[in-house]
């Protein structure tokens, strides 16, 4: 049965109206006491060294595939001596952070959704505030800190792997000296370039992590409920990631070039 147009509109803007009023929340658990520091680098475990080796699998193949790729291109006008210089633009501009950004959106998002999903089912939350804990404090704020943390962090170690990938695929396939290669990658990298692969990270980080807490704190419909919140975060979380990374891209082309 088809949802009419007028109620799709009506839950939509509610969500959206949760979402600000959890971010509302965060941004005062994050300047008042109480602050659960425990908590904060269990996190950081989680988000960041738990999903350190897809991140490294994932720059490293990424970076082995677009060397090959531009090598079979740029040999067309000779120019396989290049190849450094575009897998680096490639990577750190653009397909270190938003790759990153899906991998961590697929296991982190989902975790975040599933784990506070779970909980508001069996109304651990609601006994979180029986016992005078402030759920966003204790459950959310410490996960989007170790998101705004861990996520560069992670963009910068795919991106650098990355390049390591390119470097083993052009000096050992396409048989162009490392030296070569290094000078390429360096001469292929501006300020504006590192700056952009910075601080986009951030505005992923954050909102792959609110929206895989969003999704879960508005659980509900027992286990089939925390399957839905478990998609729906993944979902979310992915195209947020594209969007994002467009619009803050297309701002800091305005402000850096």
């Amino acid at each position: 049965m088809a949802i009419p147009l007028e109620n799709w509109l009506k839950a939509a803007l509610l969500e959206v109206q949760e979402y600000v009023r959890m971010l509302g929340k965060v941004g005062r658990g994050c300047v008042t006491r109480p602050f659960y520091f425990r908590d904060v680098i269990e996190q950081f475990d989680a988000i960041g060294i738990g999903s350190l080796t897809v991140v490294l699998l994932t720059g490293l193949f990424t970076g082995m595939v677009l060397a090959l790729q531009m090598g079979i291109t740029l040999d067309v006008f000779g120019a396989r001596s290049m190849v450094g210089r575009l897998v680096s633009a490639s990577i750190v501009k653009e397909l270190g952070p938003v790759l990153t950004g899906l991998m961590v959106a697929g296991r982190v998002g989902s975790g975040i959704a599933a784990e506070l999903g779970s909980m508001m089912v069996t109304d651990q939350i609601a006994a979180l505030r029986a016992l005078g804990t402030d759920p966003i404090r204790k459950l959310v704020v410490p996960r989007i800190l170790a998101g705004l943390v861990m996520v560069p962090i992670l963009t910068v170690v795919a991106s650098g792997v990355g390049m390591v990938g390119g470097w083993m695929v052009t000096v050992g396939l396409l048989r162009v000296a490392s030296s070569v290669y290094w000078n390429s990658v360096v001469q292929g990298l501006f300020i504006q370039d590192v700056w952009m692969g910075l601080i986009k990270p951030f505005f992923l980080g954050f909102a792959i992590v609110s929206i895989g807490c969003h999704v879960g704190l508005r659980t509900s419909g027992g286990t089939q409920g925390v399957g839905r919140a478990t998609t729906n975060a993944v979902v979310a979380s992915s195209v947020a990631v594209i969007a994002v990374d467009y619009l803050v891209t297309q701002v800091l082309i305005v402000l850096m070039y």
